[in-house]
């Protein structure tokens, strides 16, 4: 669930500026002076695919289209315990508020899909435990913000040199996003050309859908590209993959069934009957894009988003004898270190409660033990479930189904 329906607002965004911002900026008819702003639309590509990003684009600011969704979307309580998502409605529905005398918002994508252990093999060994492939590596928000900042830092100076006009050059300001703010991020992506909006919510390319997205606002007039149509057809892979049916229909999605909320948003309880489900999968989930036919042609992501200390497919039990001060040695630089390690161990309770019989089974029901007594009451109940699920199993009683769609 990485896309507007899940923007973790933990900054503001950096702001490269030439001077002060003013409220707004009038249409700019011919103060620019013939400045050929399309050209530099072309060079601020260019530079993008330097910096690495695989998608640049440029949209305008009018997200219009988007906003009966997403406002449908949290009338319905879709949104969980994410109360953010509807204190920014605002923010999120009118783009200027976030930068004054904003023109364009230029979208950018970023690989990340890595070299790792094949992700059946997480999701049916029973001893591992499965991590979002977008969290394997790095955290995403400093990388993409970093670049977005170098990229305004180019169009800074460009702008500095260029014959643009005095009311131009003193007033730009960009603004760089990258899933940090109330944005509406996939809208953007699909204005900008860059991907169209997948039956499962997120941004899809024909190169399919594992890559960050992130924007830099600017009070630059760039000329807009053209939104790319939608490849999707009548397939529903994803909907049919889907472990708890939280696609509830093409291009909605339930987040209080969602895994990935679930696992990564959600402070309390995973609902009991829910618990199942989940199987082996302890941050986030990617049913979703595994089933989708567009991702055959993923492309190999960022070298920042390699896998760090054999996440792709660890040992569940090991994960589950981390201490807190483990948990942060080993996670720091990660996106998974922010649900802190309570929540950590009770994903991690909930996929041993979710193991199936095996010679395993005693080590798994000696880990679980260990945990018991937890000072934390939401840990202790997740511990007691899963012991109550393994006991289950050795008395031969009835199992839960299986948390794995072919």
């Amino acid at each position: 669930m990485h896309d507007e329906d899940s923007t973790r607002e933990k900054g503001s965004g950096a702001v490269a500026s030439a001077g002060a911002l003013s409220a707004a900026i009038a249409p700019i008819a011919g103060s620019a002076g013939g400045y050929d702003w399309a050209a530099l639309a072309r060079r601020l590509k260019d530079w993008g695919r330097e910096l690495g990003f695989s998608g640049v684009g440029i949209a305008g600011i009018d997200v219009s289209a988007a906003i009966p969704a997403f406002q449908r979307w949290l009338e319905l309580g879709r949104h969980g315990s994410m109360d953010y998502m509807a204190r920014n409605v605002g923010l999120r529905c009118a783009p200027e508020t976030l930068l004054p005398g904003l023109r364009s918002v230029i979208s950018v994508s970023l690989p990340y899909w890595p070299s790792a252990a094949e992700c059946e093999q997480a999701l049916t060994d029973g001893s591992l435990g499965y991590i979002s492939r977008y969290a394997l590596g790095r955290d995403y928000h400093k990388t993409l913000r970093r670049r977005l900042q170098k990229l305004a830092e180019r169009l800074r100076d460009e702008i500095e040199q260029a014959a643009v006009g005095d009311e131009i050059r003193e007033h730009f300001a960009a603004r760089a996003f990258a899933d940090s703010a109330p944005v509406l991020e996939v809208e953007f992506s699909r204005l900008a050309g860059i991907g169209w909006r997948g039956k499962h919510s997120l941004s899809l390319t024909r190169e399919g859908s594992w890559r960050f997205l992130g924007e830099l606002y600017t009070t630059l007039p760039l000329p807009p590209d053209a939104p790319v149509a939608e490849h999707c057809g009548d397939c529903r892979r994803c909907l049919d993959a889907c472990p708890t049916d939280a696609i509830v229909a093409p291009y909605e999605v339930d987040a209080r069934r969602c895994i990935s909320y679930l696992t990564i948003e959600l402070h309390g309880a995973i609902p009991p009957e829910l618990r199942p489900l989940i199987g082996a999968r302890i941050y986030g989930c990617d049913d979703c894009q595994i089933a989708c036919p567009w991702n055959r042609f993923a492309r190999l992501g960022d070298a920042d988003f390699a896998v760090r200390h054999a996440l792709d497919a660890p040992p569940l039990v090991e994960l589950f004898a981390w201490s807190e001060s483990d948990f942060d040695a080993r996670l720091a630089g990660s996106p998974i270190r922010r649900i802190g390690h309570q929540r950590w161990l009770r994903n991690i309770a909930v996929a041993l409660g979710n193991a199936p019989l095996s010679a395993a089974t005693p080590q798994i029901v000696a880990a679980l033990q260990t945990r018991a007594d937890d000072p934390s009451p939401l840990l202790r109940e997740h511990v007691a479930w899963a012991l109550a699920q393994q006991a289950q199993r050795v008395a031969g009683g009835p199992c839960p189904p299986s948390a794995v769609r072919q």
